[in-house]
């Protein structure tokens, strides 16, 4: 792997981020119903976790002397509560995957020249979190059981 091979996965990174932030604040916007007001909080604090990401990828990727991208991957339409839980329970797990590919390469690079600890801290740290959503999205989806 190369510095430019980490900077296109960062940036992957990026696009995802910036499509989670759009998408989390445009599924709050359709939540209705009974149980509608905590969905619609969780989903706009989760955004804001998605925003942060954004912030950690630009400047990890200007730290290895890239250009950060302004890509914006596929966003996804849901209208139910349970649809909009579990396409964002979806899209979690792929940037789970593709982080956790982050790190994978990022430990072939120790010793090997532009490898950096704060760099693998916050891929460590955005995934941990990313990992976080994941679990409470789960948990949104067992507790709301079948009242979507």
């Amino acid at each position: 792997m190369s510095k430019d091979t980490i900077i296109g996965l960062l940036n992957e990174a990026l696009a995802l981020e910036h499509a989670a932030f759009v998408q989390y604040l445009s599924h709050a916007e359709v939540v209705e119903g009974e149980i509608s007001e905590p969905i619609i909080a969780r989903l706009k604090e989760i955004a804001e976790d998605e925003k942060k990401h954004q912030d950690t990828f630009r400047k990890l990727i200007g730290l290895l002397g890239g250009v950060p991208s302004m890509a914006v991957s596929e966003t996804h339409k849901a209208s139910s509560v349970k649809e909009i839980l579990m396409q964002n329970l979806e899209d979690e797990k792929h940037a789970v995957r593709v982080y956790r590919k982050i790190l994978e390469e990022l430990r072939k690079e120790k010793g090997q020249g532009f490898y950096d600890f704060i760099l693998e801290h916050d891929v460590r740290h955005v995934l941990m979190e990313e990992q976080e959503h994941i679990t409470e999205i789960e948990l949104l989806l067992s507790r709301q059981g079948e009242s979507y």
